[in-house]
């Protein structure tokens, strides 16, 4: 049984949309990356981001609707497995809902469509064609009347749909057209029997307000030959804004060209048909180009995008009404287009797969036609990545190595001009602004207000075990250590120091607490601890002081009546461990205590306790260390939430009810071994903080979307810190290390921290070099000169802290006229070497295929077996080539040093001998026959894994030939399924991974037999299978030693080309059923837009067959909405699984720490 959760999410923008969707005053922008729906809203600083919402089902199509009575558009929503729905933005609880859903039940053995599934409405959104197969459209109709309001999620505004059948097969376009009737028409761009581009026109309603048939004969109002092989866009054209009714003359030879027609897009040629007078305009181009998306800027100006990221600006030259000619002019460069939207004023949106979407301004009279304004990056589509950084398990120091920012995935993402490397990471991002300072045993720091009228802080106290020292700032960062500040105390430790209302100090020490005023010949008000004791914890608020004496006795100071003791209690058998008073609540204050583990909330007033909580539990005899409280989520919704850092690493966290102060929903998660030290730090939003962690793996706390997150931060070293709002350096925070102080920039939430080497061509395959501490990357680069393509490919060296590029790269040259050579696989390997004095030596194998006519015509030569070695120059040294029958696909090492290759139709074994430094030899051991072509190769031990382009996975097992014997390649498993496979990797003892080409991820085992003479099966069996919704391009497996009580196991990341990175795990069996019931129990009670339901989307799926639900694998990120519940529907689920809701709620809470 299998677990996979996102640790990246989908990038990659394919559709995209412009509405009224938030508000009928202002449009906004929804985007779409697999299966989640994002709403961006332009503000002055940019698009910013208002909503996000998953999906059960990967977006296939957007379209907007503006139903009757409605005061807001409405977006109709397609996926790919055939569900559709319209949705209504909800101010009252700011989210989307369902307004009306619809599945198409065609039998699918019907043939889909020559192009992407697609909705198209007509101008005057009444009218909607839905093409999803080669020749049948669905009609649908958008009622003129409603019942009741259109915002009513029970009324149904569209119509059944109605299925027609074209005689248009290979439809590669189509569009309405704009009409001077209410009857709406219908343009068909399509590709004939004989391979030839035509137009078709037909009218979609007919003279009875019928649907049209579609008829060629009686129903096609027009038809147009002859058009560019290239053709594939249709760009309709409004009409104008004129009195009365056009004239068109009976002669067609006379007939002019007026507005309102089509624009037919080719790659060498315009045509323009006007379809009421038929006339058409012709316009050639002046340089060829594949156009892959168009948006109109205005009625008469449109913008062009081809597929090497050239924007061009089509203009329509008029006489009135006339249409005289067509220009195109190119404008600039943007990233690769996969849709684009024009926002007005100027403003342009560019959604791109292979590489980072953006935001451009387009000035149409300048020279200079484009800027860029923002840049959304997309790591989308993922070629190959590489697993670096990986730490070791100490106990329970970490939950998970990627989530803790250990782990650092660096991709080959993109195509083409967009391609690069990205080094990925995840979590809290702690940026160094500069080093103030060499410093060590710092114990506390404190950022003051120099002033009364100051709104900064501007002063810096700095404590340590034996003297506190004073740093202040100036406006342009610079920075002066002071002797003396304000009559502070400077020769001891300082416990805390903070301002007061009116520019008076606080100052709490180990024998006094001081408020020192703004004016010196003020009077100074002291407290002293009884004789013979010292102050061992404190907090305060602008109201109260609490302080512990010798850890025995508790201290009440009302602040606001100059230290006057309110309230002292003596402990009787206990002692005070932690203290803590809440800046927002000015009566409170939290006691955490030694020796009964217990913590308790007071009234600082007499220190009357309002509420106590016992922190152990039977088996555990931790104390508290240290407790915050604090409002972390919004104050609107939620009350405070209480901390407590216990003394073996681990964190427990309280809801708190803001008007009884009771505690509730207990939650407990491991931060590593030691107790952690909190720090409150403003987050972005007003009234709420975050909590700064420090301990072995610090971390952030913060709330997002009404949940606690538990996110590393990139300063393993970090020992205390304070926030710091300067003028020079505003929402930064001063870090302490065992030996600097630093001033750091931090995020105010985990992210994924993504660092960009842009390559302008498209990396193929990685290799990471822990030796060279470089990466070798496998690149192809495309490029147009004079009109004409060329290809070429490389092997460079990427160094792996920056990842600049060093050496010089290998460039293939075109060997004995064979044509263009192609990387197709990089792995760096340790292989035997006779000579020198190592006996294994570092070596990278790169697998080559050749393509072209001219390849094909020069013997059998189809690729080649190439072994490079580095030397200290950092190049790369060619040691040996070996020319193929066959491209090589894939290569691995196995334990002895042997090469298993993945040719065209076979699979090879090699051994490898090297003689010299630049000289060695392969020769050819054992072959095996695969069923097609072999598309990922595995090696584990003598066991090679074969996943094959449509036959699924087999088992092979090499065997050394004895006594004068052949060796040998021996199938000893096979999974007897079609399946169009993508990749295949060993994860655990006699388990495989398979991906495939519909988003299906397959757990394959080789189960023991009963016979003495087989030790395991033949036939592989399915023991966990999910539809992920997203192909995956690669698997990575990864060696972690987990610790042991693990809820999951990780094995392997995967990564897509939608730019989303997984991480699959294995579950324990004393887990599996815990969390297949939870899985069911949140699939049950929760409500997605659309009403899709959760097992038929995870239910696996490809051209064979469909399953209803998914078989033994359990999705992380539905299992971490059991934390978005409320605490009865907690209780509830709880009580079904058979556990308590705390302990599922930690369990939860470590499973989300996973990614």
């Amino acid at each position: 049984m299998a677990y996979i959760a996102p640790i990246h999410r989908p990038s990659s923008v394919r559709h995209a949309i412009k509405l009224n969707l938030l508000d009928p005053d202002h449009e906004c922008l929804v985007l779409a990356k697999a299966n989640r729906v994002e709403i961006w809203e332009p503000t002055t600083d940019g698009l910013v981001l208002r909503h996000s919402k998953a999906i059960h089902g990967r977006v296939s199509m957007f379209a907007k609707l503006s139903p009757p009575n409605a005061t807001t558009d409405h977006l109709v929503i397609g996926t790919v497995r055939f569900r559709y729905f319209t949705v209504v933005w909800r101010p009252e609880s700011q989210t989307l809902e369902t307004v009306q859903a619809f599945e198409d039940f065609t039998e699918k053995y019907i043939q889909e469509s020559n192009s992407q599934d697609q909705l198209i409405v007509d101008p005057s959104g009444r009218y909607l064609i839905l093409e999803l197969y080669q020749g049948i459209i669905s009609l649908i109709k958008v009622k003129a009347r409603l019942r009741r309001s259109a915002t009513a999620i029970a009324d149904d505004y569209l119509e059944v749909p109605e299925q027609m059948r074209i005689m248009e097969l290979k439809v590669r376009a189509s569009t309405f057209l704009y009409t001077e009737e209410d009857k709406p028409k219908v343009a068909f761009l399509y590709e004939d029997a004989r391979g030839k581009m035509k137009l078709s026109t037909y009218r979609v309603i007919g003279k009875s307000n019928e649907w049209s048939r579609f008829d060629p004969a009686r129903d096609r109002e027009n038809e147009l030959d002859d058009l560019d092989l290239g053709a594939s866009h249709l760009i309709p054209v409004p009409k104008p804004d004129v009195v009365g009714r056009r004239h068109v003359p009976r002669d067609e030879h006379r007939a002019k060209a007026h507005l309102s027609g089509v624009i037919i897009v080719g790659e060498t040629m315009l045509t323009y048909l006007d379809d009421e007078s038929k006339a058409t305009v012709t316009q050639r181009l002046q340089k060829p180009a594949i156009f892959v998306a168009w948006v109109a800027y205005d009625d008469l100006n449109y913008l062009l995008a081809d597929d090497y990221g050239f924007l061009y600006l089509l203009r329509i030259v008029v006489e009135g009404t006339l249409l005289l000619e067509m220009s195109v002019r190119e404008l600039g460069k943007t990233s690769t287009v996969s849709t684009m939207v024009y926002m007005g004023n100027g403003i342009l949106f560019i959604g791109s797969h292979t590489g980072d979407s953006q935001v451009v301004a387009v000035n149409l009279q300048s020279q200079h036609a484009i800027s860029l304004l923002q840049t959304m990056p997309n790591i989308a589509p993922i070629m190959d990545f590489a697993v670096m950084d990986m730490g070791n398990r100490e106990g329970e120091t970490q939950s998970n190595d990627y989530s803790s920012g250990q782990a650092r995935l660096v991709t080959c993402s993109g195509a083409y001009q967009d391609g690069s490397l990205r080094s990925v990471r995840s979590g809290v991002g702690l940026e160094d602004i500069g080093i103030l300072a060499d410093m060590e045993d710092i114990q506390d720091m404190f950022s003051l207000r120099s002033t009364s009228k100051s709104t900064m802080d501007d002063t810096l106290v700095v404590s340590f075990p034996t003297e506190s020292r004073i740093f202040k700032f100036d406006e342009e960062g610079q920075i002066e250590e002071l002797d003396g500040f304000r009559s502070l105390a400077l020769n001891g430790r300082i416990l805390l120091a903070m301002n007061l209302p009116g520019g008076a100090l606080l100052q709490v020490t180990p024998t006094f607490v001081s408020i020192l005023p703004l004016d010196p010949s003020q009077k100074v008000y002291n407290w002293y601890p009884p004789e013979g004791q010292v102050i061992t914890a404190v907090s305060a608020n602008t109201h109260h002081v609490l302080l512990a004496a010798n850890g025995t006795a508790l201290v009440s100071l009302d602040v606001r009546r100059n230290l006057e003791e309110v309230a002292a209690q003596t402990l009787q058998g206990d002692q005070v461990a932690c203290i803590n008073i809440s800046p927002e609540i000015s009566d409170v204050g939290v006691v955490g205590f030694w020796k009964s583990g217990s913590l308790s909330l007071l009234r600082l007033t007499d220190l009357h306790i309002i509420h106590s909580e016992d922190l152990q539990r039977s088996n555990d005899i931790s104390i508290p260390r240290d407790v915050v409280l604090t409002q972390i989520l919004p104050r609107d919704r939620f009350g405070p939430s209480l901390f407590v850092a216990m003394e073996d690493g681990i964190v427990l966290s309280f809801n708190v009810d803001a008007s009884t102060y009771a505690l509730s929903c207990r939650k407990s998660i491991v931060l590593g071994t030691q107790q952690a030290r909190f720090q409150t730090v403003p987050s972005s939003s007003e009234g709420v903080f975050n909590i700064f962690a420090t301990c072995e793996h610090p971390s952030l706390i913060y709330g997002s979307e009404g949940s606690v997150v538990y996110s590393a931060v990139t300063a393993e070293d970090a020992v205390c810190v304070a926030s710091f709002d300067s003028e020079a350096y505003p929402d930064c925070l001063i870090v302490a290390t065992s030996n600097t102080l630093k001033i750091c920039q931090i995020d105010i939430e985990r992210r994924t921290h993504v660092q960009t080497l842009p390559m302008g061509k498209t990396v193929r395959r990685i290799a990471y070099s822990q030796v060279e501490g470089a990466f070798a990357i496998g690149c192809i680069n495309r490029e147009l000169i004079d009109a004409v393509e060329h290809v070429t490919s490389s092997l460079e060296l990427a160094e792996e802290v920056l990842l600049g590029q060093i050496g010089k790269p290998w460039i293939f040259q075109d060997p004995d006229m064979l044509g263009v050579e192609l990387i197709e696989c990089v792995v760096r390997a340790e292989l035997p070497v006779n000579h020198g004095d190592s006996i294994l030596e570092e070596r990278f194998i790169v697998g080559t295929s050749f393509e072209g006519e001219d390849g094909a015509m020069n013997g059998a030569v189809k690729g080649r077996i190439m072994i490079f070695a580095v030397d200290k120059m950092k190049e790369f040294v060619l040691v040996h080539s070996t020319m193929l029958r066959g491209a090589c696909r894939r290569v691995a090492v196995m334990s002895d040093g042997k090469i298993a290759a993945a040719l065209v139709k076979t699979v090879v074994v090699y051994d490898y001998e090297e003689d010299t430094a630049v000289s060695a030899s392969l020769r050819k051991l054992a072959t095996y026959r695969a069923s097609t072509v072999p598309i990922d190769i595995d090696v584990t031990g003598n066991i090679i894994a074969v996943a094959d382009l449509t036959k699924s996975v087999a088992l092979i097992q090499y065997t050394a030939g004895k006594d004068g014997l052949e060796d040998k390649l021996v199938e000893v498993g096979r999974h007897h399924e079609t399946g169009w496979a993508t990749g295949v990797s060993h994860i655990a003892d006699n388990t495989y991974l398979e991906t495939d080409q519909d988003g299906n991820l397959i757990l394959l085992t080789r189960q023991p037999c009963v016979t003495k003479e087989l030790k395991f099966k033949k036939e592989l069996e399915v023991t966990g299978e999910i539809n992920l919704g997203e192909m995956v391009n690669k698997i990575q497996r990864i060696h972690v030693e987990p610790s042991p009580n693990a809820i999951v196991l990780p094995k392997a990341f995967l990564a897509t080309t939608e730019g989303s990175i997984f991480l699959l795990s294995l579950v324990p069996p004393q887990n599996l059923t815990l969390l297949i019931s939870l899985q069911n129990l949140i699939a049950s009670r929760i409500t997605t837009l659309g009403d899709i339901n959760f097992n038929s989307y995870r239910g696996f799926k490809n051209g064979e067959r469909e399953a209803q639900e998914p078989f033994r694998f359990i999705d992380g990120e539905l299992i971490q909405r059991y934390l978005d519940f409320g605490e009865v529907l907690q209780e509830d689920i709880a009580r079904e699984v058979g556990v308590s809701a705390e302990g599922l709620r930690g369990t939860v809470e470590e499973l989300r720490r996973i990614h």
